[in-house]
């Protein structure tokens, strides 16, 4: 009886979320050359980590908005977790003057914000996103 059973993977979707992070202090230092090479590095991180990142743009050059999506497997925390300490120690390996303007060697603050989105509001969270003013 046991040899008639098939077993079939079960498939799971990905998780979307919308991430938001700022600079330490609010400084004003994500500038365009800042933001082109922090986009690319994004991207980069995501590919050797296994998450996707739809969209990512740098608000009025002291934060960040991104939609990202991830299998269950992989917490939101440790895609944030990623995301802010590769790219602090990238972004201070490739624009050492950045590093005049924080104290203590830190480029991202604590804190972070994350909402869920459902297919409903995917399309309004992209629009939102993709509208963010920028700064330089």
């Amino acid at each position: 009886m046991k040899e008639n059973l098939v077993h079939y993977r079960t498939s799971v979707c990905n998780i979307n979320y919308h991430v938001v992070w700022s600079v330490k202090y609010r400084r004003k230092i994500l500038s365009e050359d800042v933001e082109c090479y922090l986009k690319d590095l994004v991207q980069q991180i995501a590919t050797d980590k296994g998450f996707t990142v739809h969209l990512f743009e740098c608000g009025e050059g002291d934060h960040v908005h991104c939609f990202v999506s991830g299998p269950p497997k992989l917490s939101i925390t440790d895609i944030v977790k990623y995301l802010k300490g590769i790219t602090g120690r990238k972004l201070f390996e490739q624009f050492p003057e950045i590093r005049e303007k924080l104290w203590k060697g830190q480029l991202w603050n604590h804190s972070y914000y994350v909402e869920t989105i459902g297919s409903v509001s995917e399309e309004n969270i992209r629009r939102y996103i993709e509208n963010q003013t920028k700064a330089y």
